[in-house]
Order: structure tokens, then C-alpha cells, then sequence
């Protein structure tokens, strides 16, 4: 498999990893849409959500939590903050493993483009 973020995860490419569990891993995005752009990705590959069981009931709840948490951390968690999941390429979906983008930092407008 030539998957991105499965190579991030494995460390096999570099990256400033920013959180570390045995479920996820979170780090900047490289193409930042606001001030603080995180991506939270899970070791498991699901290429799209589309491809969600109800096995991964947990897994997409754990990286909704990781956001809040990273969102206090960052000190947006009172501001307000956005987490956003795309699915296929209309929606903007450029890496097939699924990936909660956390937006924050600014005043975020709707609808987003």
C-alpha cells in the first residue's frame, strides 16, 4: 500500500507529530486553512467513510475527543474551533485515509466553501 498517512504513522516518513496514542496520531497539516490546522489520523487505514464499520464506532469517537483535547491545548477550545471529516474528492478529500481536519485560531465563516 502506498498510503501517506500509513507511512506517517509508521514513521516512515518524517513529520511533526504533535499527539501520540495507540490509536491515533495528530500533526499541522502541510496546507493550513487557519492559524491552528491540525490533522488527527488513525493507524488504521479506512480509506474513505464510506468504508466505516460499526467496529469503528470507538476509533471515530476517540479522534473527535483527541480534537477537543488538542483544541484546549491550543487554547481555541473557549474561541470556538471546527472539526471537519471529507469524504471523496468532491468534498476535498486529497488522502485516502480518513483524517478529522481541527480548524481554529480565527473567525471561521459559513457556509466554508
Amino acid at each position: 500500500m502506498d498510503c501517506l498517512f500509513c507511512k506517517l504513522v509508521k514513521g516512515e516518513i518524517p513529520a511533526q507529530i504533535i499527539y501520540r496514542d495507540d490509536l491515533v496520531i495528530a500533526f499541522d497539516d502541510i496546507s493550513p486553512k487557519a492559524p491552528h490546522h491540525k490533522l488527527i489520523v488513525p493507524h488504521k487505514h479506512i480509506a474513505t467513510l464510506n468504508e466505516l464499520h460499526p467496529e469503528d464506532n470507538e476509533l471515530i469517537g476517540h479522534m473527535v475527543l483527541t480534537a477537543k483535547k488538542l483544541a484546549k491545548n491550543l487554547n481555541i477550545d473557549e474561541k470556538g474551533y471546527r472539526l471537519v471529516l471529507n469524504c471523496n474528492e468532491q468534498a476535498g478529500q486529497t488522502v485516502f485515509h480518513i483524517h478529522l481536519h481541527l480548524l481554529g485560531g480565527r473567525v471561521l465563516t459559513w457556509p466554508p466553501g
